[in-house]
């Protein structure tokens, strides 16, 4: 969230960075509501302020006896004015919270200006593309014939964009996963946090989630609980409304969560395999630190998303988004796509952000600098580390074999107790 005082003092910069991210949100009108807010808010000051001097004329009065039902009726008066006002006052404040919750991220000035992912900017890539001896499958072919993935009774216990995982396919996908959480927690020094998988709304709202995208949610029925989307919710919340000495700083996080999103602005992609399911698993990272080191940060976990690759053997490229985009939160962000030789093609399998001030305003997260009474608002970012259904789907369509076969990458094969082959199941 930004602050309304940045934003009236910086309409230009605001009005150019929605309009670079394709955002119509209607400035003057949040200028007219913030506008009327100062104004009520300006008068109930003085009216208080006036209850506050008549208050010590009516004592002194009443000390020396003199007659104060003129002054006290005045107050009575007052009083109800304040009411009124505290009335119409909580009216426009809701007005104008709803404009700055809905209000997106500034991009920072590196962000290249674009209306959509066709101008987002490769800014490296990463290991060899191979030729295959015979036409690659897709990775839910592979997976249906080695009888290690079951979409049809996936289907028949939940419905679409569910998959079941059986024998090889299951320890496969809790092999990537203990891989993942070992190597950030070994070789970058990231600390295991296992969170609740239900977040109420207020975690929702620090991200960013809420309220623009509710629908993307999966509610609980008769609870204002909500199955989280991301790891990013509980982690980033962990220490929402807290003031963190700068000593602690910085903080990175990783978790193992499944993860609920009812994707509802898909429109039909990718409705085939895993690569878009209303649960899947991810390792997320998310860091705190302060504003300055907050882009070396970034550069640093995306490295450390992108090291998770290379010890696969999985060619990928590093793309930087344009503003028209950038998530709702972020101000700058990198995504991670995997090759898919099955599909021909690229596929998203890691967004690393930078957030800077924007979710800890909303969360309320601070930090106090050394030596220093006042806090600051301190930066937050994150990054898949990886998804691991998509790196499932990546191992299964870059490693699969004329014999129909698929090769276990040699990383893994620790993780699967010794099995360097999956074959039908």
């Amino acid at each position: 969230m930004l602050e309304i005082k940045f934003i009236r003092e910086n309409s230009d910069l605001i009005g150019n960075a929605l309009k670079n991210r394709g955002n119509d949100l209607d400035l003057e009108s949040l200028f007219e509501v913030d506008s009327q807010r100062r104004k009520l808010l300006q008068e109930v000051e003085d009216l208080r302020n006036l209850r506050n001097r008549v208050s010590e004329e009516i004592g002194r009065q009443k000390k020396t006896k003199k007659d104060t039902e003129e002054l006290i009726t005045q107050m009575k008066g007052v009083a109800s004015r304040i009411k009124e006002l505290d009335k119409l006052l909580g009216e426009k404040e809701a007005s104008l919270n709803e404009y700055l919750f809905s209000m997106p991220n500034i991009p920072h000035p590196s962000v290249p200006v674009g209306k959509d992912e066709t101008k987002n900017p490769v800014i490296r890539t990463w290991g060899d593309i191979l030729e295959f001896e015979f036409k690659p499958a897709p990775h839910w072919e592979i997976g249906e014939r080695l009888g290690i993935l079951d979409f049809e009774r996936a289907a028949k216990i939940a419905g679409a964009r569910f998959a079941v995982y059986r024998g090889l396919g299951a320890k496969l996908e809790r092999a990537l996963i203990n891989f993942m959480l070992d190597l950030h927690q070994d070789l970058h020094g990231y600390t295991e946090i296992l969170p609740p998988f239900i977040v109420n709304e207020k975690s929702l709202l620090g991200t960013g989630q809420l309220p623009k995208f509710i629908d993307d949610l999966f509610k609980l029925e008769k609870w204002n609980y909500y199955l989280i989307p991301t790891a990013e919710v509980p982690i980033t919340n962990l220490h929402r409304d807290e003031i963190l000495d700068e000593e602690v700083l910085p903080i990175h996080y990783m978790a193992y969560t499944p993860c609920f999103r009812s994707e509802a602005g898909s429109y039909g992609k990718d409705t085939r395999g895993i690569v878009r399911q209303h649960q899947f698993n991810k390792v997320e990272l998310v860091k705190f630190c302060q504003p300055e080191h907050s882009y070396a940060e970034l550069e640093s976990l995306l490295l450390d998303a992108e090291e998770v690759l290379q010890k696969l053997n999985l060619p990928y490229r590093t793309i930087e988004l344009c503003a028209g985009d950038l998530g709702f939160s972020a101000a700058k962000t990198y995504d991670i796509e995997v090759w898919l030789p099955g599909q021909n093609r690229f596929c998203e399998i890691s967004s690393c952000s930078n957030f800077e001030a924007f979710q800890a305003r909303r969360a309320n997260i601070r930090y106090r600098p050394k030596g220093q009474t006042k806090t600051r608002l301190l930066h937050t970012l994150n990054g898949s580390g990886l998804a691991v259904g998509r790196t499932f789907a990546a191992i299964l369509e870059n490693y699969q074999q004329k014999d129909g076969s698929v090769l276990v990458p040699k990383a893994l094969i620790k993780y699967m107790q010794g099995v360097e082959r999956i074959t039908k199941q």
